[in-house]
């Protein structure tokens, strides 16, 4: 007997599910671009191939980023995946070796105690009804699990799960009687034949012993089928579908392909592989610094997927990159908030600095200047300085004056042919305008800013804000090596060009979003501050660094939330009780110092003050001045 009707729901479920995902995969791979196409192929008959079946069975399965994360939270997760991927195999491997035949439909290997009852009575049947009895066990331990998560996030070592609209929450009612029904079926039928194993026998010989075994476990069969059939067809249209819609990602991204700037095919892919998991919230300094639950990117990709207004969270966001290198699946959060931001544009109802100045100052239109070409008429005329190398201060340094004047010394000390680009105030780099949506005037500032570069004839540009130096990298098309003053002033000790003394002081270092998470720069900075000073730890290094609150890229966070943010970041930094707290962005530098007694001093205000300078005519070498000491916030 291979045919009962309790197995309808199941295999309704199976191949709706099977003809979804096919066709879904389809679909997504046709509307790629031609590159992306490319890439993705060679990526499939390549060693692409190779690395994402690597990174499928330690992620998707084993869960291994969670595990690192949260142990508790990981082996939820890793028991479910890994667990039911292991049922499914070994029962597939135990229709084929026990049942009558081989090559056997899908449906067998899922019920196939029902079809062979008296299945486990030899000792080797015995050993493995035991491997699958021990691998049922694993699964309801980390079903167990999340259980409790669901009524006691905190239970698993989350501060706050994520909220279930109405078809997740069905879906997951499915998902969690699976297990469940499913030993109840095996065991009264167990108990009914005298078989199964240590879990399955044992609970079978107590059921037996005052039930009608054989009869109720009929109607547990149902609700195993029942429950199947319902969560693979609620899949598609929940949180679930992130389960084969994570293997195309892995597939996508080791072949290459990236979210870029525009929303397409891949971002598609990323908001349907969000599990919705909850550690994005975890990581999200506006959760566990200023209470704010509601906006961090788990929400977004399920606004996104339900076709949902996005304008209430999609501005409200640090954008510092913390749910970026927590995410266990490895999606891109940041670059598909921007893209959200692009796309709502100038219509997000955010005051928009420019958009006021073009008001009150319109750019005349002559005949020899059409109306929809760029115009720089009201942009500073500035004929730029032949240099070797080119400063570039930014907006937020020029408002911390004393990074400014320390990178002039520091410049100065270098012997190098250098030329301040923005001495006079000049232009901002465009990123404020990029964050708010407003693309196009964003553009024209750069076209503006790479004329000067380009005709100041330098190889290098240095920058002190660390989102200057990630628009120039990123943004802009430049024929110069762009450097933060970090990296730079990390070539000068390399290259002996500038003596510093060591300090003898001990730093703690706030790692800038921008710099660290957003660019990859965490090296260089540490390596300047051991050169002169002694580095502290503070837990909250590198990739794990905090966001100073003081952001840009969020204009609708209340000053109360920006100052618990800040605080609780100052105190972390303030915990090892340094001499300095050392930054390397001057937005960070005045977020920090308002918020601890500690001195803060941007990096480039440290290394001035480490510098020896010869004097003349065989005097003693000259300290230069403590900017730090001698000048303002």
């Amino acid at each position: 007997m291979h045919f009962d009707p309790f197995i309808i729901p199941f295999n309704i479920g199976l191949y709706f599910i099977l003809i979804y995902v096919v066709g879904r995969s389809i679909i997504w791979f046709r509307n790629l671009s031609r590159p992306d196409k490319l890439r993705l192929q060679r990526g499939f008959f390549g060693m692409a191939f190779g690395q994402s079946l690597k990174e499928i069975f330690l992620e998707s399965l084993i869960h291994r980023k969670i595990l690192k994360t949260n142990l508790r939270l990981g082996y939820m997760h890793m028991s479910l995946a890994f667990g039911w991927f292991l049922l499914i195999l070994f029962g597939t491997i135990e229709a084929d070796i026990f049942g009558s035949h081989h090559l056997n439909p899908p449906h067998m290997a899922i019920f196939f105690r029902f079809f062979n009852p008296d299945h486990g009575k030899t000792a080797f049947e015995n050993g493995y009804a035991f491997l699958m009895d021990l691998v049922l066990a694993f699964i309801l331990s980390g079903l167990i699990l999340a259980i409790i998560k669901r009524f006691s996030s905190k239970s698993v070592g989350m501060k706050k799960t994520t909220r279930l609209k109405h078809l997740d929450k069905i879906a997951l009612a499915s998902l969690w009687l699976i297990f469940p029904s499913r030993l109840l079926a095996e065991s009264l039928t167990s108990g009914a034949y005298g078989t199964g194993s240590f879990l399955t026998g044992t609970l079978g010989a107590w059921f037996n012993s005052f039930l009608p075994a054989k009869q109720a476990a009929y109607p547990f069969w149902w609700l195993y089928s029942l429950s199947l059939g319902t969560f693979f067809v609620l899949l598609p249209l929940t949180r679930y579908m992130h389960i084969p819609t994570e293997l195309f990602l892995i597939f996508m991204r080791n072949s290459g392909i990236r979210t870029g700037d525009k929303a397409g095919t891949y971002s598609e892919v990323e908001v349907h592989s969000c599990s919705s998991c909850g550690i994005c919230i975890d990581a999200c300094q506006m959760s566990f610094s200023a209470g704010i639950n509601n906006i961090q990117s788990a929400y977004l990709l399920k606004a996104i997927r339900k076709d949902e207004d996005t304008s209430g969270i999609v501005f409200n966001c640090l954008m510092c990159g913390r749910c970026d290198v927590k995410c266990p699946v490895g999606i891109e959060l940041t670059s598909i908030r921007m893209i959200q931001r692009r796309a709502a544009g100038a219509g997000n109802g955010i005051h928009n600095i420019w958009h006021g100045y073009l008001r009150t100052n319109p750019v005349p239109v002559t005949a020899k200047q059409p109306a929809s070409k760029p115009s720089y008429d009201f942009l500073p005329a500035r004929k730029p300085e032949k240099a070797d190398i080119l400063y570039f201060a930014g907006c937020m340094t020029h408002l911390t004056p004393s990074i400014k004047n320390s990178m002039v010394k520091i410049l100065d000390a270098s012997g190098m042919k250098w030329s301040f680009m923005d001495e006079d105030g000049g232009v901002c780099c465009g990123r404020p305008l990029m964050l708010a949506g407003n693309d196009r005037e964003a553009r024209e500032l750069i076209n503006f800013n790479s004329r000067l570069i380009w005709k100041s004839g330098a190889h290098t540009l240095v920058t002190s804000c660390p989102i200057c130096y990630k628009v120039f990298r990123e943004s802009y098309y430049l024929d110069v090596e762009v450097l933060h003053h970090t990296q730079f002033i990390k070539q000068l000790i390399e290259d002996e060009t500038v003596k510093m003394n060591y300090l003898n002081k001990r730093v703690t270092y706030h790692s800038p979003c921008e710099l660290g998470r957003n660019s990859g720069v965490y090296d260089e900075p540490k390596e300047v501050l051991r050169h002169v000073a002694d580095l502290e730890k503070t837990g909250y290094d590198d990739g794990n660094s905090l966001c100073c609150g003081g952001s840009l890229a969020n204009l609708r966070l209340q000053s109360p939330d920006k100052h618990k943010i800040a605080s609780f970041a100052a105190a972390a930094l303030s915990a090892p009780a340094p001499d300095y707290i050392a930054t390397a962005c001057p937005l960070c530098k005045k977020t920090i110092s308002a918020e601890t007694k500690i001195r803060v001093a941007d990096i480039a205000e440290i290394v001035a003050e480490s510098i020896v300078k010869p004097v003349a005519n065989g005097m003693k070498k000259q300290r230069i001045p403590n900017p730090i000491e001698t000048s303002k916030v």
